[in-house]
């Protein structure tokens, strides 16, 4: 959801949305050490390849995706909820 989409949800759907965001960022920061050690792995056992760059591909997504909970975090702050 975008900034806009965000101000216009009511303060429990907002507090929901913040349940599923908080869910899916411990999904992540699991997802991106895993990335990151299959990268590193295939960087020591292969070298550097195509293999070592594309599970790093999948991280800056995550990374870009995670973005998106900071703008929750901020209408929530805005609000005063927790």
């Amino acid at each position: 959801m975008e900034q806009k989409e965000w101000a216009a949800l009511s303060d429990e759907e907002l507090l929901q949305e913040q349940k599923k965001a908080k869910s899916n960022s411990i999904i992540s920061a699991v997802l991106i050490g895993c990335l990151v050690g299959v990268a590193v792995y295939s960087a020591v056992k292969n070298g550097l390849g195509f293999f070592t760059f594309f599970p790093l591909l999948f991280v800056y997504i995550l990374v870009v995706n995670g973005k998106k909970t900071a703008a929750l975090t901020k209408e929530l702050k805005s609000r005063n909820l927790k």
